[in-house]
């Protein structure tokens, strides 16, 4: 069967046509059984003007009640869809004045039929999409033939380079917080034509973008960054073609991994010693962080990030920080003596200032 009409879907019909015309409706199927009434009673009944009506595929028109076995006088009308005979709708009443409900009840389920079908074909193309995606940029194998069909329909050019662009949602946030955040990443998409998109559970919007147009409106993931702050982390992979969507999908998952306190929104092609810490183990991360700034209060490591900010220079962090030369200096020999680091040599200031970089 091409189409089907659902017994409850049919059921809100016969009630709503009923309200409009204050007559009984039925649906009757292709054995003329009524599957559907605005009279509960009538619910499993044989109607055996309806199965004329199926045999003949046409109008039946009843002037009396009792002519025929379990059927009242009035309209009986063969419901088609995309040439198959679906049901016959029927309604109690003088022919003459009934006719125009049943051809309601008509048009009211071709329109939906035709929008379950419209929306099922959009599910369907949702699930594809879906599943292309996550194979691209999980770097696991996909159907040649059914990828290129899928691009095709969406006029996707499988030839230019693309970036994974990742949307991350905090978890933690107060749902009308994540609400609007998501309404703003739909927007996104909409407003940059996106067509490859789609959500990885549990708080991750995947969209694969091709490069020449995320140069032409990459402001348009700015404004979603800066209008959403505290909820949204935007992590933008490196250029790749669409067959290895799975490096851009690492880079952006590393852009993210970058983002230090106060950001969230990150280019991996502005990064460069984060592209080595990102691929650190957790492990070794925290083994590492253990023995160096872990040990450090807040305000110590802030300190350490404004001396090595000023390039190591006492006078220009001094004057940045607002104390004394002595005073920094003083407190860089006591963050020495916390860590075992000296802050003033080179190769010590090195590995402090790696634990500093070392994404969270």
């Amino acid at each position: 069967m091409k189409g089907q009409i659902r017994k409850s879907v049919a059921q809100q019909i016969v009630e709503a046509v009923k309200d409009v015309s204050g007559h009984d409706v039925n649906f009757i199927d292709q054995n003329g059984v009524i599957f559907a009434s605005t009279d509960p009673g009538r619910v499993g009944a044989f109607h055996e003007i309806g199965r004329q009506v199926v045999k003949t595929g046409q109008t039946i028109e009843v002037e009396t009640d009792g002519s025929f076995f379990g059927t009242q006088k009035g309209v009986n009308i063969p419901f088609h869809y995309q040439g198959e005979l679906l049901a016959v709708i029927g309604i109690s009443g003088a022919p003459d004045e009934v006719r125009k409900f049943a051809y309601l009840a008509q048009r009211i389920t071709l329109l939906i039929l035709r929008e379950q079908e419209l929306n099922e074909q959009s599910s369907s193309e949702n699930a594809q999409r879906s599943h292309i995606i996550r194979s691209l940029v999980m770097g696991d194998a996909v159907n040649y033939d059914y990828y290129m069909e899928f691009m095709g329909k969406l006029q996707v050019d499988t030839q230019a380079s693309f970036r994974t662009i990742v949307m991350r949602l905090d978890s933690q946030c107060v749902p009308a917080s994540r609400s609007l955040a998501e309404s703003g990443v739909y927007q996104a998409f909409e407003q940059t034509n996106a067509r490859l998109y789609t959500f990885n559970y549990p708080n991750e919007y995947i969209l694969l973008m091709e490069s020449e147009r995320f140069q032409k409106c990459g402001y348009v993931f700015r404004q979603l960054a800066g209008s959403c702050p505290e909820v949204l982390k935007i992590g933008v992979g490196s250029s790749d073609s669409l067959p290895h969507q799975s490096r851009s999908y690492q880079a952006a998952q590393i852009a993210l991994a970058s983002l230090m306190e106060g950001q969230n929104l990150a280019f991996f092609d502005q990064l460069d010693l984060e592209i080595l810490l990102g691929t650190i183990p957790a492990d070794a991360k925290r083994r590492f962080l253990e023995k160096t700034v872990s040990r450090l209060t807040e305000r110590d490591q802030e300190l350490l990030k404004t001396y090595f900010g000023c390039g190591m220079s006492l006078k220009t962090a001094s004057d940045a920080l607002f104390i004394h030369k002595n005073t920094l200096q003083y407190q860089l020999d006591r963050i020495w003596k916390e860590s075992g680091y000296n802050p003033r040599s080179f190769q010590d200031a090195v590995i402090l200032y790696l634990g500093l970089k070392l994404p969270p």
